[in-house]
């Protein structure tokens, strides 16, 4: 991020010794801004606002200052100025109050808006804000987030950042854009825009990253690979076919170069199971929580896979050792919750399920797996939680339709046509969610208003012919009804 590198006229050894010494350490420390920044600092004082010789007057104190990040400390290489009003929006560190720590950010934003009239800080508070939303999933901020990834003068690294945020998004309002990344000149924004097809269901999607196997970086070529990972081999043309798995042998060879790694072996397994290669996925899940016994991952990515080859024993017994590594863990009391309620425990399934809400509060598919188990068994408290999933994601068509299905089981008609309403605006072909709005009109006694719904929804062209066929089956049964009773 930083523009002296970007303008190519800043490289590492500028700065540094090919051994990674600071060049400037001793004598003449603001000469490594030369001869790019000469007037500046010729004009240190006038510039900085510190006296000479002071912590102050060195460049790199306001734009390279020492923070901590990724437990290490280190200086800030994006060489930016110092933005307050980051540590005011984000509590974010900046370079004024790092020195001064009693006066606080406040005084230091006020300060350097009367310094500099231009307000440099706006396009810092406006990536920050972006990259905040994605974190925090707030969706309803997505059509600024792809208007930025669009931008022609988009930062790379924040442009990577948000397309890595939304893969956890489920509008499928992103992927035109998702899709339209790689072709961005970055191959960073390309790599991270490869990764985010993974799990698109959208055949554009497919065939931009088969285009991207061609793609001249490596980097962009092997995540375009592992994208791919679970398509059939046997739906490609023998050309594609090739490609795939040229990208996939130096997708597997680089994640084979650091075989002392626990990350590389647990990447590695991902690919595996993804390939449908169970055995090995297994092996190198084991290898990885074999290096790394303290971190959870490699277990419960372990535990699934068992999971798939039918060994249920082996993966609960992964789980409860991972329960011993991290019992606030959302992902390990989820996945046993899971696992529990497919042996029919189901008393130890809510207690989990309840465990991994607690420890993720935001964590949508356990307050659904949660309502199922509950509204089942009868317990009205179920509702609140399948509210609370359709809430958390209302773009997963899954959890308002189970929603309004057991709102309308449980009498509550009103509350069940409201939440089918909402869920067909954002997923107007969900034909299963248009057949139960149907019901609950009948059930109402506003048959006409239910023909007229299916009549309508049979027009459309983006149903499946399945979809269309069964709506086609229920309109002709209503139809006769109604025939019937006249």
């Amino acid at each position: 991020m930083s523009p002296c590198a970007k303008s190519g006229k800043l490289d590492c050894i500028d700065c540094h010794t090919s051994s990674g010494r600071y060049r400037f350490r001793d004598k003449n420390p603001n000469g490594a801004c030369l001869p790019c920044h000469k007037e500046r600092v010729e004009n240190a004082i006038d510039h900085t606002r510190h006296k000479a010789g002071s912590k102050g007057s060195l460049c790199i104190s306001c734009h390279m200052p020492m923070t901590a990040f990724g437990r290490m400390r280190r200086s800030d290489h994006s060489m930016r100025p110092p933005s307050p009003s980051a540590t005011l929006a984000f509590k974010s560190p900046n370079a004024c109050t790092i020195c001064h720590q009693k006066e606080g950010p406040a005084w230091a934003d006020k300060l350097v808006r009367e310094w500099r009239k231009r307000d440099y800080q706006a396009e810092i508070l406006a990536q920050g804000h972006l990259v905040k939303a994605a974190r925090d999933e707030k969706w309803e901020d997505l059509p600024a987030m792809l208007s930025y990834i669009n931008r022609k003068d988009r930062d790379e690294v924040v442009a990577t950042s948000l397309l890595r945020l939304l893969f956890n998004c489920s509008d499928p309002a992103k992927w035109p854009t998702v899709e339209g990344a790689l072709q961005d000149p970055s191959p960073l924004v390309r790599s991270a825009a490869a990764a985010g097809l993974d799990n698109s269901p959208r055949p554009e999607s497919r065939e931009a990253l088969l285009k991207a196997l061609d793609d001249k970086r490596r980097l962009v070529r092997i995540r375009a690979a592992g994208a791919l990972a679970s398509l059939p081999r046997n739906q490609l043309s023998a050309r594609d076919r090739a490609r795939l798995e040229a990208a996939s042998s130096e997708l597997e060879a680089s994640l084979q170069v650091r075989l002392d790694s626990w990350s590389a072996h647990y990447n590695l397994g991902n690919y595996y199971v993804a390939r449908g290669r169970l055995l090995k996925g297994v092996n190198a899940f084991r290898t990885s929580a074999r290096l790394r016994p303290d971190v959870v991952q490699p277990l419960v990515n372990l535990s699934m896979a068992y999971a798939r080859l039918g060994k249920n024993e082996l993966a609960e017994e992964c789980l409860h050792q991972a329960v011993k590594v991290d019992p606030e863990s959302a992902a390990v009391r989820f996945n046993l919750g899971l696992l529990l309620a497919e042996k029919q425990d189901l008393q130890g399934a809510q207690v989990h399920l309840r465990a991994a809400l607690k420890a993720d509060p935001d964590m949508a598919q356990a307050a659904y797996n949660l309502g199922v188990l509950l509204v089942r068994s009868g317990k009205t408290e179920g509702l609140a939680f399948l509210t609370r999933a359709a809430r958390l994601q209302p773009g997963v068509p899954r959890y308002g339709y189970s929603l309004a299905f057991f709102l309308h089981q449980s009498g509550r008609h009103q509350d069940a046509e409201e939440t089918l309403e909402a869920l067909l605006g954002q997923h107007p072909a969900h034909a299963e969610a248009i057949l139960l709005q149907a019901e609950i009109l009948i059930s109402l006694d506003k048959k006409v208003e239910a023909e007229s719904l299916l009549k309508k929804a049979a027009e459309r062209r983006d149903l499946s012919p399945a979809a269309q066929q069964e709506l086609q089956k229920r309109l002709q049964s209503l139809s006769a009804g109604t025939s019937e009773k006249k």
